[in-house]
Order: structure tokens, then C-alpha cells, then sequence
């Protein structure tokens, strides 16, 4: 029986993108604002579409549930991408299967979303129906 290598690799070390405090800092706000503005615009686009009655239409309902899964999918990398560079450098195997099977999940649940709220909005718009009345009766 051969002997080799048996280690194994249990955590992954998380490097920053830079090891300058300032730019580290510089880099944490602007993720952070960016992580903000996408969260709260799309909490901003469930409450409009919960909130008025004439949203409640399929098309809406989809872009209401595409925006949830948008949150959920930025949601899944983002966080730890704020915490990695400057306090907990670990991510154990276990975190980071999760992290990438939640990620292809709403991946997926994404781009099933985005198409059909394309097929829900098709039938619904009419292009320019006034003028080609007015075309007719010329």
C-alpha cells in the first residue's frame, strides 16, 4: 500500500482585494453602498407592486418575485465579501458548497423569473394601436 499526501483542505483563506487599510476601507464603502442601493431598490419595487391594486397583474407579480430572488442572490456573496477582507479571513468547505449551491439556485430562479415576466408583458402591449386606427380610416 502506497503512502502519499493525506492532508486535506477544510478551510479556504479569503484574501482581500487589497492589503492597504484605505483602499480596504475605500473598496468596504463602496460595496456596501452598492449592496444597500440593490436591496433597498428592489424592497422599494415589492412594496410598490404589494401596495397598489393595478400592479396586481401577472407581469408584476413576476417582476415583484424577480426582485426578491434578485435580493437573495445578491445577498448570498456580497455579505461575506464585506467581512472577509478585514476581520474573518475563513470560509470552511462546508460554507463555501452552500455559498455556491445557493448561488446557482438563484442563478437559475433568476434567469427563469427574468423570462417569463418577458413572456408575461408580450400579449399586454400593443404598438401604437391609435395610429394604425388612424392609417385605416385614411
Amino acid at each position: 500500500m502506497e503512502r502519499g499526501n493525506q492532508t486535506g483542505a477544510g478551510n479556504f483563506i479569503l484574501l482581500g482585494f487589497s492589503d492597504d487599510p484605505d483602499l480596504q476601507s475605500l473598496l468596504f464603502g463602496l460595496l456596501l453602498s452598492m449592496y444597500l442601493v440593490t436591496v433597498l431598490g428592489n424592497l422599494l419595487i415589492i412594496l410598490a407592486t404589494i401596495s397598489d391594486s393595478h400592479l396586481h397583474t401577472p407581469m408584476y407579480f413576476l417582476l415583484s418575485n424577480l426582485s426578491f430572488v434578485d435580493i437573495c442572490f445578491t445577498s448570498t456573496t456580497v455579505p461575506k465579501m464585506l467581512v472577509g477582507p478585514s476581520r474573518c479571513k475563513v470560509l470552511t468547505f462546508a460554507g463555501c458548497i452552500s455559498q455556491i449551491c445557493s448561488f446557482f439556485v438563484f442563478l437559475c430562479q433568476d434567469n427563469l423569473c427574468r423570462g417569463c415576466t418577458l413572456m408575461a408583458g408580450t400579449p399586454s402591449w400593443q404598438p401604437l394601436p391609435h395610429t394604425w386606427h388612424c392609417l385605416i380610416h385614411q
